[in-house]
């Protein structure tokens, strides 16, 4: 009886009055879970922070690889066109200094924005006479 009293008393003195007390074992059991539970959501979430953080990164990485893509697409004509200037006039035709001087600085021009090209990785190929490699050509047609 003395112990029903004291754990009246004590549930009382918990605010629970007629609710009998968990035992330790209980509490003990109920905390690992909740310790448990925030375990794993502290798990998950490190994570999800951790593929979050790769998924950024290999996004930068893209973006850097490819981010001047359409911009390189572009100056691609541009250094056709120089080509095509060079070529326009034979070595044999030019007799003033003018004109030399002229195809030497265009010549000067493709040199440096090839190199610019070569820089990232962007490389000029001739497939004339070669097999057809996927890996580096465009199929336009197929005769």
């Amino acid at each position: 009886m003395a112990d029903e009293k004291n754990g009246a008393a004590e549930a009382q003195a918990n605010g629970m009055p007629g609710e009998a007390v968990p035992s330790l074992e209980e509490r003990l059991a109920a905390a690992e879970a909740e310790a448990a539970d925030a375990k794993d959501k502290l798990l998950r979430a490190l994570a999800e922070t951790e593929n979050v953080r790769r998924r950024a990164q290999r996004e930068r990485e893209d973006a850097a690889r490819y981010g001047a893509s359409n911009f390189a697409k572009d100056l691609i004509n541009v250094a056709d066109n120089l080509r095509r200037a060079l070529a326009s006039v034979p070595d044999g035709q030019v007799k003033d200094d003018l004109t030399r001087t002229l195809l030497q600085g265009v010549d000067a021009t493709e040199r440096e924005l090839l190199a610019a090209f070569e820089r990232h990785g962007i490389r000029r190929i001739d497939p004339m006479g070669e097999r057809f490699d996927h890996n580096f050509h465009q199929a336009i047609m197929e005769v």
